[in-house]
């Protein structure tokens, strides 16, 4: 992959991890940690896409 920086493509960011407190332990539905876990498959689900562009761009350049 090329080290190029697209401005218009940026890489996404994961989400910020719960901290230490934020999960109250009661049971809530959803808990934060739920919450956090779906974003992590939406941003790993974003950076395959991501990941996919940045190769077919450095095979046509």
């Amino acid at each position: 992959m090329s080290d190029q920086f697209d401005p218009s493509d940026p890489r996404p960011t994961a989400p910020r991890e719960p901290e230490t407190g934020e999960c109250c332990g009661s049971g809530c539905d959803p808990c934060v940690y739920d919450r956090y876990g779906e974003a992590m498959d939406r941003y790993e689900s974003a950076l395959r896409a991501w990941e996919h562009r940045q190769a077919a761009k450095s095979v046509t350049t």
